[in-house]
């Protein structure tokens, strides 16, 4: 589902990882009195009224200074504007309108996207009067809020509902594998792509992506057509690093979303790092299909050559992930690019696989039966009576259980390695869940 994109900007210390915590109803953004404390991107979830879209949280607004992470913040919030569907522009109501606001609002001015001017502070509605000289700045949305108590909040929420597109029956429609090629920069993503566009049996067609500088792929593999969506694409140039840290992992994260199959590309003279072992998470909590290639083993001594060595060190890393494949390739040598999609294919169509109920309660209950799940605290016998799998997008299975709530995670990933064992879905997160028999 291609899930609309909202970003918060505006200066230091006007609220704005406030209303990024009061949104999306958790505590990811640091929230303090002092200014600029957020410089890392924050990237969050807004449940509102059924509908969902993505929530980033900027750095605070500092026009012209050459304090490295005030710059950094500066071009972060720049290219956050270009990716986004709608803005957030917040500025403090008890401060008043600061110079600062005005250049920021200037910058504003020049987007084609939705933007709302959030005058933050305005805690009761005897304090509506913050706005009034924001309107000064030029911009047509102006709301009085409170990020603290959630004041107004529902308002806009309801107005910028309005303004964004959810695509759910377009994405219903279009049964095509849609595979992202993710990573790291600098391992190798663009040569994949243009190694497997290379194949002279395929047939490609850009067509442009949902930001400015993405473009998909259409690939026709034997007579069927699949989307590559590329993330390596980071045209942007800049002197500071960690903005291109920040592009290409907002590009990498709305891939992910936009995906069935995720193809995690690592670099065979670097192996698999914390950055890597995120994104793999973010891949494991949307539910996608996840396939890790180890790029460049072309360049590995052959004396070193042991796939086995390295494959064994990945999935020591990867601990309870081990169902996730992993495939030797070379984009420039075009080694294995072909088992690759194979396997892509393959991961696609064990997302979508549904097991017969009885099969489930033929195969599962016996083995549950001879190791069942340990008592609860009081001594109580917890007994699993009946298994199915739910319908949706990616594998849901139900279990039936009196006492569920004490079925201990070590048993949960009992069963997990079972149903794997039995019915594979192999590259494929699966998702149990336990309710009351």
């Amino acid at each position: 589902m291609k899930t609309p994109l909202v970003v918060i900007v505006g200066r230091p210390n006007v609220g704005k990882s406030t209303l990024f915590n009061r949104l999306t109803k958790s505590k990811n953004a640091i929230v303090d009195d002092v200014s600029g404390v957020t410089r890392d991107r924050i990237y969050g979830e807004v449940d509102w009224n059924g509908k969902v879209f993505r929530l980033i949280d900027t750095g605070g607004y500092v026009p012209n200074s050459n304090e490295i992470f005030e710059s950094a913040i500066r071009e972060q919030i720049q290219i956050a504007l270009d990716e986004a569907d709608a803005i957030f522009f917040v500025v403090d109501g008890k401060a008043g309108l600061n110079p600062i606001d005005n250049e920021i609002a200037g910058i504003l001015r020049k987007s084609s996207k939705p933007i709302y001017t959030l005058v933050n502070k305005a805690d009761a509605p005897h304090l509506e009067s913050y706005k009034a000289e924001f309107y000064k700045l030029g911009m047509q949305n102006v709301y009085d809020v409170s990020a603290i108590n959630g004041r107004n909040l529902g308002n806009l929420l309801d107005d910028l509902l309005e303004h964004l597109e959810f695509s759910e029956n377009e994405v219903r429609t279009d049964n095509r594998l849609k595979v992202a090629i993710i990573g790291r920069p600098n391992v190798g993503k663009s040569s994949l792509v243009n190694s497997l566009i290379g194949f002279d049996r395929s047939i490609v067609t850009d067509i442009p992506g949902t930001t400015r500088d993405s473009i998909d792929t259409i690939l026709k593999y034997y007579g069927e057509e699949i989307v590559l969506v590329d993330t390596a694409g980071l045209r942007k140039k800049s002197k500071i690093k960690e903005n291109i840290e920040f592009y290409s992992n907002v590009r990498t994260y709305r891939a992910i979303w936009n995906s069935d199959v995720a193809v995690l590309l690592i670099d065979a003279r670097q192996g698999l790092d914390v950055q890597d072992q995120k994104i793999i998470q973010e891949a494991v909590r949307r539910r996608k299909g996840i396939i890790l290639a180890v790029n460049k083993w072309d360049l590995i001594e052959k004396e070193t050559n042991t796939a086995k060595l390295f494959e064994d060190a990945i999935y020591n890393k990867l601990g309870s992930l081990d169902y996730i494949p992993v495939i030797f390739i070379s984009a420039l040598t075009r080694q294995r690019i072909y088992k690759l999609i194979e396997t892509a294919k393959k991961v696609f169509e064990e997302r979508k696989k549904k097991i017969p109920t009885n099969e489930l309660n033929d195969i599962l209950l016996p083995e549950i039966q001879k190791n069942p799940p340990p008592a609860t605290p009081t001594g109580k016998e917890i007994k699993i009576k009946y298994i199915t799998q739910a319908a949706g997008y990616y594998p849901i299975f139900i279990f039936f259980a009196s006492h569920h709530r004490f079925i201990p995670e070590h048993y949960k990933r009992f069963i997990e390695k079972k149903i794997r064992a039995h019915f594979g879905f192999e590259g494929v997160p699966i998702t149990l869940s336990f309710r009351e028999k």
